[in-house]
């Protein structure tokens, strides 16, 4: 075997590239939900968006609605692994609470929410799409929920941390879509931190052993 041979990669097998045409269109399909919405993605766009043929989008995904349901899966694995990796920069500090409320803020920021959110409100008269968040989605709380235990290690108050978890989300969440038709993130954070003086009170009530693990 020649040098130059040697130093040629490895070529990808069949199988490599089909995977990798699949993840390229599952990409196109959450960027153009960001852009364009629901009702705006559609099969020719993602296959432009993705720079493949109309023949090989369908290849993999026969409709759109194939297409879409796969990406349900993709964004939540996004997601998740989006949350491990904000969970992995937070530095220990003498306000957990605090810490935790900022760290829900930065993970609902970016395309990714917003794409789960027109995957959301599609699924509210689209059966099989809201069978399929329902079936994700708590993998992507529950990874959440997993990366925050650390901050209470006293199994007598896992559930309160739980339930305060679901409330912080449920009221960022309800603050970011209504400010979808502004467009003001900075009037969206101010909301946030103005619930958050309430979130902090309760947590600070329901959960007297809240601190940093060492």
């Amino acid at each position: 075997m020649t040098r130059s041979e040697l130093s040629k990669p490895p070529r990808r097998t069949q199988e490599q590239r089909s995977s990798e045409m699949r993840i390229r269109l599952l990409d196109a399909t959450i960027d153009c939900l960001v852009e364009y919405g629901y009702a705006g993605t559609t099969t020719p766009r993602v296959a432009e968006r993705a720079g493949v043929t109309r023949g090989a989008q369908v290849h993999h995904f026969g409709s759109k609605t194939d297409l879409v349901v796969a990406a349900i899966s993709h964004l939540a694995q996004r997601r998740t692994e989006a949350a491990m990796m904000e969970i992995g920069k937070i530095k220990a500090g003498p306000d957990p609470i605090a810490t935790v409320l900022d760290f829900m803020w930065e993970l609902h920021q970016g395309p990714m929410f917003i794409a789960a959110v027109e995957l959301w409100v599609a699924g509210r008269t689209d059966p099989v799409l809201a069978l399929e968040a329902h079936k994700v989605e708590p993998f992507v709380n529950n990874a959440v929920l997993i990366a925050l235990s650390r901050y209470v290690p006293d199994e007598v108050h896992r559930r309160d941390a739980r339930d305060f978890v679901y409330t912080a989300m449920d009221a960022l969440r309800g603050i970011l879509v209504s400010s979808f038709i502004d467009s003001d993130r900075e009037r969206a954070h101010r909301r946030w931190q103005r619930a958050s003086v309430h979130l902090r009170a309760a947590a600070q009530s329901s959960l007297p052993g809240l601190r940093l693990a060492d």
